[in-house]
């Protein structure tokens, strides 16, 4: 089959499945972004011109809705360019977010398209006055249904939809959520598993140092803000601190803005830092920024109390992560994180604003190994059954399939039955790397032991 994918940060959340297609061979590919320095070999990878910024003029509620128009448009001339060199997909796939599918069903006339649908943004009900420290001004909402202008544009198309999970499809309105199939994202595996013996021994990330005497507190997130419950977890370390003297804590993140506003004045770290001053022991709390991706996975294995939080917005891929990993984890009280955590049998839910309900649940993760050893194992069996790499990749070809209204096969045989595996450029911050993908076997996850999709602390 002939593929045009569509995301404006290349490959965005289709690596995997961009990967499976190579590895199976016999079918050709194209992706249409934004310049990067991201390559996949074997991969034909159209940019289009990155749109100037809306000009002062426009309305402060439709500067992003300004912008989707320039990338609608950025990405109209895109297709074109592959149309004129002759290239025309059996299906079209990508993300709705940014804009720049909007305007392919006129290049691409009678071309079936499965777009992503990521969040649905709402005054009620979701992320915004959620907490009730960061209030949103009334005269800010019409500001927030405005985000809506893509999703509503791109359901006028008449297409198809897919998004993750039940709370994703959730925020969308009944006469939506019909037309949303959901297709649930999984983790390899083969990567994100169990290694009891990693609490056996000394681990060394960074300046963090963990002795197999010690205990392990572990967070993680994109960057350390509020939309994940960082000011909660902050406010809930001196208490943890003060009961256990053999624990040490981890931080994942950077410092920079992934959702809702930056703070007055410097980092969100910086201003829990001066409110909670000497009550954070830096000798055993470790701020170590963005992480290489199989330190990652060692804190995740090493971990005695895995801390996730987030307002009612999108999941983390570390949430799978560590739910694949088997670590025990205390996940915050909102529909994202509860989708995943059932209390007493996943995981510990503690109040997700509440840094005292934090505190006693890990403090009981701590004291209860019998019920942490439980909680970790109950995670990766919920992981493996819902969470597999393997079987999103075969939901997804199959949501493919339907779309296009016929079987995903290769059309031509591959060049040699011996040929080398695809290359994989590292999609994380900095500077990329290659990577090998695994030895092909049709429609199943190619073990990529060596590659890394995904930095430390990434989500979309």
């Amino acid at each position: 089959m002939k593929f045009l994918f569509v995301h404006q940060n290349f490959p965005g959340q289709y690596l995997h499945i961009v990967r499976d297609l190579l590895a199976e061979g016999g079918h050709e590919i194209v992706f249409m972004t934004e310049p990067n320095r991201n390559q996949i070999s074997g991969v034909r990878k159209v940019t289009y011109a990155l749109p100037p910024q809306s000009p002062d003029i426009v309305h402060p509620a439709a500067r992003e809705y300004d912008m989707a128009m320039r990338r609608a448009e950025a990405g109209y001339a895109g297709a074109m360019q592959i149309r004129n060199l002759g290239f025309q997909p059996d299906i079209i796939v990508g993300h709705h977010g940014w804009g720049e599918m909007l305007n392919l069903c006129d290049v691409f006339p009678g071309v079936p398209i499965l777009g992503y649908f990521e969040f649905y943004y709402r005054i009620d009900g979701t992320d915004v006055n959620y907490d009730p420290e960061f209030p949103m001004p009334p005269e800010r909402f019409g500001m927030v249904r405005a985000k809506n202008g893509v999703n509503h544009l791109a359901f006028a198309l008449g297409q198809h939809g897919q998004t993750p999970t039940d709370w994703q499809r959730s925020t969308y309105p009944d006469w939506m959520q019909g037309r949303l199939s959901i297709v649930r994202e999984g983790v390899d595996l083969d990567i994100c598993r169990p290694d009891p013996a990693q609490r056996r021994r000394t681990l060394k990330v960074g300046p963090l140092s963990v002795s197999p005497r010690q205990k392990l507190v572990t967070y993680v997130a994109r960057n350390l803000e509020p939309y994940r419950g960082y000011h909660t977890f902050m406010r809930a370390l001196p208490r943890i601190l003060e009961a256990r003297k053999d624990v040490v804590v981890s931080l994942v993140g950077g410092d920079e803005i992934s959702y809702g506003a930056p703070p007055q004045q410097g980092t969100w770290r910086s201003v829990m830092m001066n409110e909670l001053g000497d009550r954070i022991d830096l000798s055993r709390v470790h701020f170590l920024g963005r992480v290489p991706y199989e330190d990652h996975v060692a804190l995740l294995r090493r971990s005695d109390a895995h801390v996730y939080l987030s307002y009612p917005f999108v999941a983390s891929w570390s949430l799978r992560e560590a739910m694949a990993i088997g670590a025990p984890i205390i996940g915050g009280d909102t529909r994202t994180i509860t989708e995943f955590i059932d209390d007493g049998q996943t995981g510990l839910v503690a109040g997700n604003l509440d840094p005292d309900s934090v505190a006693d649940s890990v403090l009981r993760m701590l004291e209860e190994r019998d019920l942490a050893a439980r909680l970790g194992e109950n995670a990766h069996a919920y992981a493996v059954a819902n969470l597999d790499l393997a079987q999103y990749l075969r939901d997804f070809r199959a949501e493919m399939a339907r779309i296009a209204g016929r079987e995903i096969v290769p059309e031509v045989r591959s060049p040699r039955s011996g040929a080398k595996p695809a290359r994989v450029a590292k999609v994380a911050k900095g500077k990329p790397a290659d990577a090998k993908a695994s030895p092909a076997r049709p429609t199943a996850v190619r073990k990529a032991a060596a590659a890394k999709p995904r930095a430390a602390a990434h989500r979309r």
